[in-house]
């Protein structure tokens, strides 16, 4: 998109508007913020502007307060972008009549309609992703889902775009919405830009999942499974075969896999496949153990067999994911790319 004039319609000063509230979360508002403002440094001409509900200024769930430009009353008719962030505690965010309802009228005077973390429960709220798809903090997805099942979530996406809404991950996915909507509006090379100015990835590799605990499900009503997970989580590398695990739970196999399905929500292999992920993800983070010795001791046989499936599951190979979660220490990054 590099080099291409945005259309009339992105070019002009319509304003962005960031709806801040108390016990918002402080990165939702901040990193794009950062992200627009920073991009009229390089040829975006975007008019942020940050309001409350009440035009006061908001206290985030930091404790630290922020200003805002005032109340959203004195924003001009028309609105080029929304953009709603989140708050950890959604329940309250939702309760928030006054919230809802300015976010259900401006969203109807927006050309598009955006959110961050938990700011897609308040969507939700608003009846704004009925029917449609949306994204949300990977521990959040599934209360999304449940708070409002009209709602097609998606757990794993960084952001996702239905129509003009557009929703994304947990707190720092903000900023790579943020990051597509100007490249959106300006281009490639503003976006590219920006990206390099903030020291962020223009596109973030993998999805969420390479950040969230794998192993979810609930503890299980029925004996049988609870035998089996705890045999195969003790022992990933184990032979976890289906006949085998059904023996260890005492029923047949058709059975085992009635029940993993009906109450973990997989088949008895996908959960063998989710606990031996985990036990790799624990060992490459240790970051003592070759890849070919983490794939032993995960029980994938072969490194090959791990990097195929770290990059269907995780969207990333094993020496990248050891790479990113080994270690913040800078200089050891710079030591191994030397």
């Amino acid at each position: 998109m590099g080099g291409i004039v945005p259309p009339a319609s992105r070019r002009g000063r319509r304003p962005l508007v960031v709806v801040a509230f108390d016990g918002v979360q402080l990165l939702d508002v901040t990193g794009p913020v950062e992200v627009f403002t920073t991009a009229g440094r390089y040829g975006a001409d975007y008019d942020v502007r940050v309001v409350s509900p009440s035009g006061a200024g908001v206290l985030t769930s930091s404790g630290l307060e922020i200003g805002v430009h005032g109340p959203p009353s004195g924003l001009p008719h028309r609105i080029g972008t929304l953009l709603v962030p989140g708050r950890s505690d959604w329940r309250s965010a939702v309760a928030d009549t006054d919230l809802v309802e300015l976010v259900a009228r401006l969203a109807l005077r927006a050309e598009r309609v955006a959110s961050v973390c938990a700011g897609a429960f308040v969507l939700a709220e608003a009846g704004l992703l009925d029917g449609r798809r949306a994204a949300t903090h990977w521990e959040l997805a599934r209360q999304l889902a449940a708070a409002y099942p009209q709602v097609r979530v998606e757990a794993d996406p960084v952001f996702v775009r239905d129509g003009h809404l557009i929703t994304s991950a947990g707190v720092t996915a903000g900023i790579d919405l943020s990051l597509a909507l100007v490249e959106e509006d300006w281009g490639a090379d503003v976006a590219r830009s920006v990206a390099r100015q903030l020291v962020v990835f223009m596109a973030r590799p993998g999805g969420q999942a390479q950040f969230s605990a794998r192993l979810t499900p609930g503890r299980p009503r029925h004996a049988a499974v609870r035998r089996v997970m705890d045999h195969v989580t003790a022992d990933p590398a184990a032979d976890h075969t289906l006949g085998s695990l059904a023996d260890t739970g005492g029923v047949s196999t058709r059975h085992l896999e009635r029940l993993f399905r009906g109450e973990v929500g997989m088949t008895p292999g996908q959960y063998v496949e989710s606990v031996r992920v985990e036990a790799a993800q624990w060992l490459l983070e240790a970051g003592t153990s070759t890849v070919e010795e983490v794939a032993q001791q995960a029980g994938f046989g072969s490194s090959e067999s791990l990097r195929r499936v770290f990059q269907h599951t995780l969207g990333v190979s094993p020496t990248l994911y050891r790479a990113r979660f080994r270690s913040t220490d800078g200089s050891r990054h710079i030591a191994a790319g030397t």
